[in-house]
């Protein structure tokens, strides 16, 4: 009788122990419906505008305020970033009024899909006194989406006509193309 319960014990574990080296099937059934796909690196490349504020401040005391707007170009290889852009503001303080231009390069890393810091090195001047400007800081830009970025920049302006310099700080959005 022992040996008739074993061996019934034994036959019914068998098919318990051959299901458990198959594979699991499992059936997946389409609703109609598919998961939004969206590019996720932003690519730097291209054209843009933006407007900004600035705060700019010289060794001899004076203080301005300002608003400028600025166009470039981008080249991205890698994350390696080179570009240009032309900037021009107008800026208010204690004692003048003025405008103030810039060409500036920029050479930089993308440290990822939104994140580009660079440096940045160019030819400044007030449009209004004529005095130039030897520009040279770096930057940081956080893309929002792939249509708009937001930037914080600093720049020191070294006087050609005598040996003060210049600070300069902006704020501002960028809209690529």
């Amino acid at each position: 009788m022992l040996r008739i319960l074993v061996t019934a014990i034994t036959l019914a574990a068998l098919p318990l122990v051959a299901s458990a080296a198959d594979p699991i099937m499992v059936s997946v059934e389409s609703t109609g419906r598919s998961m939004p796909m969206t590019d996720v690196a932003n690519d730097w490349s291209g054209f843009y505008a933006g407007v900004y504020g600035v705060t700019q401040r010289s060794e001899a005391g004076d203080a301005h305020l300002g608003l400028g707007v600025s166009v470039g170009v981008n080249a991205e290889i890698d994350f390696v970033l080179v570009g240009a852009e032309v900037n021009l503001q107008g800026l208010a303080g204690d004692t003048v009024d003025t405008a103030y231009g810039s060409v500036i390069g920029r050479a930089g890393l993308a440290l990822d899909e939104d994140i580009l810091l660079y440096a940045a090195a160019g030819y400044g001047w007030d449009l209004a006194g004529g005095e130039g400007d030897l520009l040279a800081g770096g930057g940081i830009e956080f893309a929002v989406n792939d249509q708009l970025s937001l930037n914080a920049q600093y720049l020191r302006g070294f006087d050609q006509t005598d040996d003060t310099t210049r600070d300069q700080l902006t704020l501002g959005a960028r809209f690529h193309f």
